[in-house]
């Protein structure tokens, strides 16, 4: 069945080729439409005199265009679902054209190794001594930053330096505990922001003694809490394991929001669910290059029907997408009043102290000023402050001050929203 409009403009890199993609949208640009259960294709009347190629595999999504645009969906590609997404497109056979790209993708991702889950390794014993060499590594690094840490608390924090921080950090990466390293790199961009820095800046430097003295003793803690500290060192997981040995949790999940965070080498997408029945959240993410397409599979404001592998860990939270329905509308959410979804923040960083980041989803709330901040204020009156570095005019301008549910990020500095919802209308922020 054809997409629904959300789930569409949702594809867009960003607001503007969103609304090129509308003006696409209009059946007289186009020639010999059409869509077959793998692809939908056209051809767009452009400036140049020959119309533009467009086609777009459904399953991953993929897109190809012959217009020179560097963005991924281009404009025409996102018109071309749009018209779809409206009913505009008819059912037919694929043209040759369309045939022999699809056929070409699919080769290139036969002749990929390496790419299906459960591939082992080439030599078990190799891999086995490298995870006890990396072992050792982290071992000696986490050694080396406890004492540098107790000196750094013995001489005091009015002294401390970002360069410092950032030269610790950098030990860190190559006694490849990046976990570590990112928690330093944190601490050093709190110093001297706000009147309170000295106090974020202890509370970070704990965290790490704790994370460190924990990787020295893992066979001794219980399993659980043992994976989410291999976890936060930077240890990683193999997806095989995950889908073999996981907990399975099969739901129907409300896709609350999207995060993007761009950097030079990688694009991460972190897409929060909630499940309907069961009330549990869960983190999907997926990566890519700059400039390629992210996973689309999971449209915020849609509920998905499938069933979830978590990984280990104290508290679990990411998880990988074990099978799935093709997600629809999911209207109106439901949601907890601030002190309930405050409670499952308390709870989830009783069991693992190093969570930065939690989903919250808020039944109804207002946006209020607060002198030089913003709160979020439930029907009881309780509140929660909105993250200094988000922008709360977004949802001001939605809500007009009235009471909508919110979904966002709790964080130690506020919470970011990620989506709010105008009756059965999906925003993202």
């Amino acid at each position: 069945m054809p997409w629904s409009v959300e789930r569409v403009l949702a594809l867009a890199p960003d607001p503007a080729s969103a609304g090129a993609g509308r003006g696409q949208a209009v059946p007289a640009t186009w020639m010999e439409p059409g869509a077959s259960e793998a692809a939908v294709w056209g051809a767009c009347r452009g400036s140049g005199k020959q119309p533009y190629q467009v086609c777009v595999e459904l399953a991953e999504p993929a897109f190809r265009c012959t217009c020179p645009s560097r963005k991924i969906p281009c404009k025409h590609a996102l018109g071309l679902l749009l018209l779809w997404a409206r009913g505009s497109v008819p059912d037919g056979a694929e043209p040759e054209w369309v045939r022999a790209w699809l056929t070409e993708r699919a080769e290139r991702a036969r002749r990929r190794p390496g790419r299906q889950a459960g591939v082992p390794p080439r030599d078990p014993e190799a891999a086995a001594r490298r995870a006890e060499q990396r072992a050792q590594r982290v071992a000696a690094g986490a050694a080396e930053l406890r004492e540098w840490l107790t000196d750094r608390v013995r001489s005091g924090l009015a002294g401390a330096d970002a360069e410092e921080l950032y030269g610790v950090a950098a030990r860190m990466v190559d006694a490849q505990a990046p976990g570590l390293a990112g928690g330093l790199r944190r601490a050093a961009g709190v110093i001297g922001r706000g009147r309170d820095w000295p106090g974020r800046l202890l509370t970070e430097l704990a965290l790490l003694h704790v994370l460190a003295g924990a990787s020295t003793r893992l066979a001794d803690l219980p399993a659980d809490l043992a994976a989410t500290v291999r976890t936060r060192l930077g240890f990683p997981t193999d997806t095989a394991d995950v889908l073999a040995n996981g907990e399975r949790v099969t739901d129907q999940w409300v896709v609350t929001g999207l995060v993007d965070e761009v950097t030079e080498r990688l694009t991460t997408r972190r897409a929060w669910l909630r499940g309907r029945d069961s009330g549990r959240p869960a983190l999907v993410l997926s990566f890519a290059p700059p400039g390629q397409p992210l996973d689309r599979s999971l449209p915020p404001g849609h509920v998905v029907r499938g069933e979830l592998a978590f990984y280990p860990g104290a508290a679990p939270l990411r998880a990988l997408v074990a099978g799935a329905d093709e997600p629809v509308r999911a209207g109106r959410p439901g949601g907890d009043a601030v002190c309930a979804a405050l409670e499952s923040v308390a709870q989830a960083l009783a069991v693992d102290p190093w969570q930065d980041r939690w989903p919250l989803l808020l039944a109804g709330v207002a946006p209020v000023a607060d002198g030089g901040g913003w709160l979020l204020v439930d029907a009881e009156g309780a509140a929660l402050l909105i993250d200094e570095r988000a922008d709360p005019w977004p949802l001001l301008a939605v809500s007009a001050g009235a009471p909508v549910p919110v979904a966002g990020e709790w964080t130690a500095t506020g919470l970011r929203p990620m989506t709010c919802w105008d009756g059965d209308r999906t925003v993202r922020l």
